[in-house]
């Protein structure tokens, strides 16, 4: 497994991230996914699911210290008065003690960044978690908030795939020495995984579209993916992306169609995108 290493953080390239897992699916898939070989596990307060990841999680019987968890507090807690009770709460339904990394699951326009920052480091603070970061930030916005944080920020989680360039993000990022994690990493599936480009590359390596894709993914400097299942099968597909590379050709390639800029994830509060 790629180890993303962030300002001391060890972020496993790979991860599995649980948008929409609920109940005894979410228990049964996190478990899973850790005997499948997962390091790194995602969710959300939005996900409405920390409870049943955290029973996935001591169902595994994996020692704590060998996972890299995340949760991120949603856009309407994230004022100075919220941030800290909210990520409380997050940690209390984990039940698995402070977690790796608390992020800013979207930035809000009506409350200050700096506000919003400040109250992110003060969960650090109180032990809530161990590292700190960032989601759906723009590429100015990573700027200005790793400049004002006390703490350094490890991650931005963006909406990533090869319909969707995240170059001005990325370099951004690489500025701050930060991981840039890809949600939706392989789009919706059907159109990306059936493109040519993706499924010739998949002929030439033997290996399924969804894993070119990710391959790409990871290959590249301080990205990794935390691609979304609920088949069980897919979660070993998902790893075995380690013992191969895609040519320069190829890569190349898949990096062109990120020219579509084809965004899944647009809702009414999101920032004003980068062009790239």
């Amino acid at each position: 497994m790629k180890i993303i290493e962030a300002h001391g953080a060890r972020i496993p390239s790979i991860g599995l991230g649980t948008y929409t897992l609920e109940g005894q699916t979410c228990v049964d898939m996190v478990a899973r996914a850790i005997e499948a070989g997962y390091r790194h596990i995602d969710t959300a307060r939005m996900y409405g699911n920390e409870t049943e990841v955290g029973e996935g999680i001591r169902r595994s019987g994996i020692d704590r210290s060998e996972l890299f968890v995340t949760t991120k507090i949603w856009w309407t807690d994230i004022t100075e008065p919220l941030l800290v009770p909210t990520a409380r709460k997050a940690v209390e339904a984990l039940g698995i003690g402070p977690v790796d990394l608390l992020l800013i699951h979207w930035p809000n326009h009506e409350v200050a960044l700096e506000e919003s920052i400040d109250a992110l480091n003060e969960a650090a603070e109180q032990g809530l978690t161990r590292h700190i970061g960032v989601a759906n930030f723009t590429s100015a916005m990573v700027d200005e908030a790793s400049a004002m944080s006390s703490r350094p920020l490890v991650c931005n989680q963006v909406e990533y795939h090869p319909f969707l360039s995240q170059e001005d993000v990325l370099a951004a990022c690489r500025r701050n020495e930060m991981a840039m994690i890809a949600y939706s990493p392989i789009g919706q599936g059907g159109e990306v995984l059936g493109h040519p480009v993706v499924r010739e590359a998949a002929e030439h390596h033997g290996k399924s579209p969804a894993q070119i894709v990710l391959r790409w993914e990871i290959e590249q400097d301080m990205v990794g993916a935390i691609p979304r299942t609920s088949n069980p099968q897919r979660l070993r597909e998902n790893l075995e992306i380690f013992d191969f590379a895609l040519t320069e050709a190829e890569h190349a390639a898949i990096t062109d169609l990120t020219r579509r800029r084809a965004r899944l994830v647009d809702p009414s509060f999101a920032p004003h995108w980068d062009r790239a």
